[in-house]
């Protein structure tokens, strides 16, 4: 899935390429992908894009005071659509445009989890967005040590928690807890301000990392493509003391970890 720094570029590209385009019409390509009834998308007809935002994993799209907030999930992608086919491969929804341009959304696979709401004014208090945390890499440390204090749970599991932290997922959790030589398993409640601090750091530092490659990008990176020094990296030597990274396999997701730099040398399961 697209964490922060791949949904932040992105939203970066959209705007440098489709800024000022006045909106033609909205067209829905999947029966369930428009989550929202009120405001209509056709309000936004004749205004042009602001801009393109995020929030989180998701991309606002701003036509005046109307908002169109898109949540790409695992398999979504948001693209400028140069072939305009009648029923584009996997489409989920297209936006066309006065010049004649238009911007696709679609979805690899057959789950359907993509969305778009359309929302009047300030988004922030309006679902989807009105449950997320902070924004992850703008934490403070002490704000940090609260949230540690007042979710007790498996570190790993709580940088993923976008109720809590906004923008992390699966690879930058892996790469967070590394950075920091923090055990995903470490319960949050015993980390303490020191902790916090190296959580922090390590979140900046892989968004920083994340961003400074995608930007460099075209189009935003395909999962296998994204750097990293123990996400998806299981057997291999770690790129700090060199021993073997582990995994903990789940059905969704694997977390990876150095045993040597995270763990005191202890094997997770």
């Amino acid at each position: 899935m697209p964490e922060l720094p791949e949904v932040q570029a992105h939203a970066e590209r959209l705007t440098a390429a489709l800024r000022g385009a006045e909106l033609q019409r909205f067209e829905p390509l999947s029966f369930a992908v428009l989550k929202t009834v009120n405001p209509p998308p056709d309000k936004a007809v004749g205004i042009p894009l602001d801009e393109v935002r995020r929030r989180g994993k998701h991309l606002l799209l701003r036509f005046g005071e109307l908002r169109f907030v898109v949540h790409l999930m695992q398999g979504g992608r948001l693209r400028p659509d140069g072939n305009q086919a009648r029923r584009p491969r996997g489409g989920a929804a297209r936006w066309w445009f006065a010049d004649g341009r238009a911007l696709l959304l679609t979805e690899a696979g057959t789950e359907r989890k993509v969305g778009v709401w359309v929302i009047a004014g300030d988004p922030r208090g309006v679902a989807p967005l009105d449950e997320l945390g902070p924004e992850a890499d703008q934490i403070e440390p002490a704000a940090m040590a609260a949230l540690f204090d007042g979710h007790p749970m498996r570190l790993h599991t709580f940088l993923r928690d976008q109720r809590i932290l906004a923008g992390i997922g699966r690879r930058l959790a892996n790469e967070v807890c590394w950075t920091a030589r923090l055990s995903p398993f470490a319960p949050t409640r015993n980390l303490g301000e020191e902790r916090a601090a190296q959580a922090v750091d390590a979140i900046r530092a892989a968004v920083t990392e994340g961003l400074e490659d995608e930007r460099r990008r075209n189009d935003m990176s395909a999962s296998k493509e994204r750097a990293g020094a123990v996400h998806h990296r299981t057997g291999e030597p770690c790129p700090r003391c060199g021993d073997a990274i582990r995994a903990v396999e789940y059905r969704d997701y694997t977390v990876n970890y150095c045993p040597a730099c995270q763990t005191g040398g202890k094997i997770l399961a």
